[in-house]
């Protein structure tokens, strides 16, 4: 399935289209001097965003698992004269930081792309500071996908292969040890011909 995903945006790496399936920047609250994560930045506009606004005393850090999308990023941040930005190459089920790093994480539609969102989650709040909050925002469905969508590399690339449902989902931030969970923005869709739910959602460590 990795495979396919990063194909997928190494193509997409040099393109101008949104990869997002939410804004997340007005739900942050980013303050100065904040450590904040953005877990599959893409080509790091966010990122560069949530810099800006944590200021020299802070740091924005994005990880994405598409060295071409790294690439970009970087290019960007060196263009736009940021300097207190990273970007990393790594896995959202296996995050290469040290617990406790981060004040804030935030992230548009990635973690359905993960085999496990349990462990996605688990690996957030690992990362998370004690008081530190999440806002993400992801695809996920109204019925369970048939067999054949979850085991197709391809679907997972395009966004909807790895959904599961609302109710699912939201287990697996519970489950990861996260308290109450708020809906920020929830919107209905249909893709490919299965109901989709697009979310932004909030939670606390």
């Amino acid at each position: 399935m990795q495979k396919v995903i990063v194909k997928r945006y190494t193509a997409e790496s040099g393109q101008c289209s949104n990869l997002s399936c939410g804004s997340n920047l007005g739900f942050m609250d980013i303050e100065l001097g904040e450590q904040v994560l953005d877990l599959g930045c893409g080509r790091g506009n966010e990122t560069i965003e949530a810099a800006r606004l944590a200021g020299n005393k802070g740091k924005a850090t994005g990880l994405d698992i598409t060295p071409a999308m790294i690439e970009q990023a970087r290019a960007q941040a060196y263009h736009a004269g940021i300097s207190n930005i990273e970007f990393v190459h790594g896995d959202i089920e296996n995050l290469p930081f040290e617990d406790e790093a981060f004040h804030a994480v935030m992230s548009n539609c990635v973690i359905n792309h993960a085999r496990s969102k349990t462990a996605a989650y688990k690996e957030i709040n690992r990362v998370l500071k004690t008081g530190g909050r999440f806002v993400i925002s992801d695809a996920v469905t109204k019925e369970s996908l048939p067999d054949s969508v979850k085991n197709d590399p391809q679907a997972w690339a395009d966004c909807y292969g790895g959904a599961v449902t609302e109710k699912e989902y939201l287990d697996s931030i519970k489950d990861a040890g996260f308290g109450q969970i708020q809906m920020l923005n929830r919107r209905e869709y249909v893709k490919n011909g299965y109901d989709f739910i697009s979310m932004t959602i909030l939670a606390q460590k």
